[in-house]
């Protein structure tokens, strides 16, 4: 049985109206339905996965996932994703910066690849691990858990991964180089500082032999403003 087997989706469904129906015995034409405007305040919330105990699972980690997975693991592997590709696309009121003071994060945005790591999970342990995971990831909804198949030198695996909602507030889209140089250094959270978190993704991106990439870039566009104060590089 495929990993993604083990999660299913809460739905609520309500049967729509028998419209023509009724036109049919009555003679009367059916109603046309209009648009409805959209209504200011939060989106619809994502569907969110019921899990099912007793199984192992497997896990796609593109950013701090990498270097901070935070639950037991039973297996790691090097993986790369089609389809979706790695960008500081999420504003980040919380880890990583404030309302006032926004930072970024790492989303999973479509297009292009993603080469990162994937963890399974065993059966013992994955209910813990998936509780962790929801509140970690999920505390404000800005992705969507989906099951993707990550390529590994062991062959494909089907992985939970947490893609960017496109349609919430915190996400950034593309943003210009000084823009996402700006934000990274102003982001200060509850898990530290933006430049931190992109420095140690770069540090492991180097670690899976991706010496060079858009985030090697970002990260010398922040040093550049960092010259002169007393911020370094993390090293760990």
């Amino acid at each position: 049985m495929p990993a993604g087997a083990f999660f299913g989706i809460f739905l609520g469904h309500r049967r729509a109206p028998p419209r023509r129906a009724k036109a049919a015995r009555t003679g009367e034409p059916p109603l046309k339905r209009h648009a409805q405007p959209k209504r200011p305040g939060k989106p619809p919330k994502p569907r969110r996965y019921k899990f099912e105990p007793g199984r192992d699972f497997w896990v796609f980690g593109y950013g701090s996932l990498m270097w901070h997975p935070g639950f037991a693991y039973a297996e790691r592997r090097v993986g790369l994703l089609r389809g979706y590709h790695r960008s500081f696309c999420v504003y980040s009121h919380q880890y990583r910066g404030t309302p006032e003071k926004p930072g970024l994060v790492l989303g999973l945005d479509r297009g292009g690849c993603c080469r990162g790591v994937v963890y399974r999970v065993h059966a013992h342990s994955a209910e813990e691990a998936w509780q962790y995971l929801w509140e970690r990831e999920m505390n404000r909804d800005t992705y969507h858990p989906r099951h993707v198949h990550v390529a590994t030198g062991k062959g494909i695996v089907e992985a939970l991964a947490f893609v960017v909602r496109r349609e919430h507030p915190q996400y950034a889209g593309k943003l210009p180089m000084d823009r996402l140089a700006a934000l990274v250094m102003q982001g200060i959270g509850g898990r530290g500082t933006c430049r931190e978190y992109l420095a140690n993704t770069v540090k492991h991106l180097d670690e899976l032999g991706l010496t060079d990439g858009p985030l090697h870039d970002l990260l010398r566009a922040v040093e550049q403003r960092c010259i002169g104060s007393d911020w370094e590089t993390p090293t760990t």
